[in-house]
């Protein structure tokens, strides 16, 4: 039924709506917004002023606001012992130091604050976590000798950042490639070596050339990474033969005891033998400078005899018989007289003579004093007078 006729409800669409359910007039929200806009900005809510300039003002305000905090934005701290990358668009920028920095807020630039002062590490052949035992990881432990054995090695590496910039951006994943690295570096070295140099004496070599070879390839890779330690944590043969392996250090163990028990009686003997030898040469050649000493001074007395016995030789004869008679018989008990020809009345002390004690006879021989004032040695020369007197009566 249309709106006019009879019976309708004689509303005509074009006069009016129905307010109750049609939506509101946009020209109404609008000034609405306006004016309330206007009033928080200084604006007039009457309908004497300019509601299109009150906006744009308020919009001018906002926009300023947000620039001023978007600048701000921009500022950061970099603490002691790190370093702030900068980036724009994803291409490096600068790198920043410690303190209060700025750089033009995201998203146009970003900083990437990294640590360079922090030691971190990596663990190839095992892992440790908190509270627990030290795991072998076989995959990464199991190294092949030169000598074509197993051994179990694990090693951990300490090393920290060098340069930010290289570190952020040389390397994908520095820690990955460090690891690689190391392992890599850690077989070559170790199937350049024996198995027993890799036991024993050999483990501060490896550590050292592990070492070298692991910063040469990142300094290569220019990954921005010192290396400052590595750390052999343990290098054992296999479970499987572990028993042997410890009974074969044992031994060697013992060896090297017993060598070091030789070196210390070597270190012992070989002094006391070496004095011995210097005494006995310097007595050898104290005896040789006795002896010629002794065979110049005959040689000059018989030299000398030879003289007065070219003068007088029958008188040179009996002194000499006669001397060599007294030193054979200077300490023997028995006296022997020869008064052939005489009837000299002699005196004999025999109390003296028989008082000798054995001590005496068997004592040092005596000097030319004593035997000249002993009753004995008087007893002698009075026969050697008494012998001279009859051969000159005899000429």
């Amino acid at each position: 039924m249309s709106w006019n006729e009879p019976g309708g409800d004689n509303k005509d669409p074009w006069s009016g709506r129905n307010k109750e359910n049609s939506p509101p007039d946009l020209d109404e929200v609008i000034r609405s917004l306006q004016d309330k806009l206007g009033g928080i900005f200084g604006g007039r809510s009457g309908g004497g002023g300019d509601p299109e300039g009150a906006a744009m003002k308020g919009i001018g305000y906002l926009a300023a606001g947000a620039l001023v905090l978007w600048v701000l934005s921009g500022l950061y701290t970099v603490d002691e012992g790190t370093r702030g990358v900068v980036t724009r668009f994803g291409a490096y920028v600068e790198t920043t130091n410690p303190g209060l920095n700025w750089h033009m807020p995201a998203p146009i630039e970003q900083v990437q604050v990294i640590n360079v002062e922090q030691q971190r590490f990596i663990e190839v052949g095992y892992r440790s976590g908190s509270g627990q035992a030290m795991g072998s990881v076989p995959k990464e432990a199991m190294m092949l000798t030169k000598d074509e054995n197993i051994v179990d090695v694990r090693l951990a590496v300490q090393y920290q950042v060098k340069d930010a910039k290289d570190y952020a951006f040389n390397v994908l994943d520095p820690n990955s490639t460090l690891k690689q690295v190391t392992e890599s570096v850690e077989r070559g070295v170790i199937g350049a070596s024996n198995m027993d140099f890799v036991l024993t004496e050999g483990r501060s070599e490896i550590v050292m050339a592990i070492k070298a070879e692991i910063q040469a390839v990142m300094d290569t890779y220019k990954a921005g990474i010192l290396v400052t330690s590595v750390n052999l944590q343990d290098a054992q043969p296999p479970e499987q033969v572990q028993g042997a392996f410890e009974d074969a250090i044992r031994a060697r163990e013992d060896k090297q005891r017993l060598i070091n028990e030789a070196e210390a009686y070597s270190n012992d003997v070989v002094p006391k033998a070496r004095g011995g030898a210097s005494r006995v040469i310097q007595e050898s050649e104290g005896y040789k400078v006795k002896v010629i000493a002794e065979a110049t001074g005959d040689v000059s007395r018989f030299s000398q005899l030879l003289v007065e016995y070219k003068k007088a030789p029958a008188v040179t004869k009996q002194r000499m018989y006669i001397e060599a008679m007294e030193s054979v018989l200077e300490r023997s008990n028995n006296i022997l007289v020869d008064v052939k020809g005489g009837n000299n009345i002699m005196y004999l002390p025999l109390d003296k003579l028989t008082n000798k004690t054995n001590d005496e006879v068997q004592a040092a021989p005596v000097s030319h004093e004593t035997v000249s004032t002993s009753p004995a040695r008087e007893f002698k020369s009075d026969i050697r007078a008494s012998s001279r007197e009859r051969d000159v009566r005899g000429r």
